[in-house]
C-alpha cells in the first residue's frame, strides 16, 4: 500500500503562522496539498499562505463558527485529507503561589478551552468534511488529523497545571476518537513535542543562550528540536496508511525534571 496521496487536496494546519505550525504547513504543501493557515496572526498567516499558494482564515479554534469557516475554504479548494492541530498556549502558575492564593480558575478554563476544546472542535468539524469525501484507496481511507500534545502531558513541570492538563487531555482522546472515526477511514494520531525551537523563546543573543542550555538537558541530540523535524513526524503520521490511534513523543528522549 502506497503513502496516502496529498496531490489535489485541501488541508488545514491551526496555528500556522508560527512555529511547528508553519513548518507542517510547507511540507503538506511540498506533498501537493492546498493548505488553510488558520491563524490569529492575519500578518503572519497571510504571509505563509501566499508564499505556498494556499489560503488564510483569522480563526479562533474554540470557535465554532470560525471553525467551520476554515473548513468551508478548505473543501472549497479540493478534498479536506489532512488537519494539523498545532494551535495552543500556556499560562504558567502553581496550583498555589506562594501567598497561599489558588490559580485562578479563569486562566485554568481559558488554557483547556484553547488547547483542549479548540482541538476538538477543529477535529470533529474536519472530520465530518473528510468523512463526505470519496475514499483514497481500497481500504476506504479519507483522511489523517493529527493533533499536538506535549511531553508535559506526561512529565509536567511545576507551573505547568493548565497547560499539562490540557495536553493530558489530547493524550486520552486520540485513541477513542480514532475508534469513532475508523469507521469512516479517517486515521488520528497525536505528537508530543519535547523542547522545540520556536518563537516562544524569542530572538537575540539572550535568547540564543538560554535555549543553547535548554538543550543540554536533552539526551541526544544535546539541543532544542527544530520545526521541522516535528514536521517530519506530522508527515508520516498522515501519509502512513497504517499510522493510527497513537501518541508518538518527539522529544530527543529527555524526561522533564519537576522543574
Amino acid at each position: 500500500m502506497p503513502r496516502m496521496n496529498l496531490e489535489g487536496s485541501s488541508s488545514i494546519v491551526t496555528g500556522g503562522a508560527s512555529g511547528i505550525g508553519e513548518a507542517s504547513a510547507r511540507q503538506l504543501a511540498a506533498a501537493g496539498s492546498r493548505v488553510v493557515i488558520a491563524d490569529l496572526n492575519e500578518e503572519k498567516g497571510q504571509a505563509v499562505a501566499s508564499e505556498l499558494g494556499g489560503l488564510f482564515v483569522k480563526c479562533d479554534v474554540s470557535s465554532i463558527e470560525d471553525a467551520d469557516a476554515t473548513v468551508a475554504a478548505a473543501s472549497e479548494m479540493g478534498p479536506l485529507r489532512a488537519l494539523v492541530n498545532s494551535a495552543g498556549l500556556g499560562y504558567a502558575g502553581r496550583t498555589i503561589d506562594r501567598n497561599n492564593d489558588p490559580f485562578p480558575l479563569d486562566k485554568f478554563e481559558f488554557v483547556l478551552r484553547v488547547n483542549l476544546i479548540g482541538s476538538f472542535n477543529m477535529l470533529s468539524r474536519a472530520a465530518a468534511a473528510m468523512a463526505k469525501t470519496d475514499p483514497v484507496d481500497e481500504d476506504g481511507a479519507r483522511g489523517a488529523i493529527v493533533n499536538m500534545a506535549s511531553a508535559a502531558a506526561f512529565d509536567g513541570q511545576i507551573g505547568q497545571c493548565a497547560y499539562s492538563a490540557s495536553k493530558g487531555g489530547i493524550v486520552g482522546m486520540t485513541l477513542p476518537i480514532a475508534r469513532d472515526l475508523s469507521a469512516v477511514g479517517i486515521r488520528v494520531n497525536t505528537i508530543a513535542p519535547g523542547l522545540i525551537d520556536t518563537p516562544i523563546y524569542g530572538e537575540g543573543e539572550q535568547a540564543d543562550a538560554f535555549k543553547a542550555h535548554l538543550g543540554q538537558s536533552v539526551l541526544f541530540p544535546k539541543r532544542l528540536g527544530s520545526g521541522e523535524e516535528l514536521a517530519f513526524g506530522v508527515m508520516e503520521c498522515i501519509t502512513n496508511p497504517y499510522m493510527n490511534g497513537e501518541t508518538i513523543r518527539l522529544d530527543g528522549g529527555i524526561r522533564m525534571p519537576p522543574k
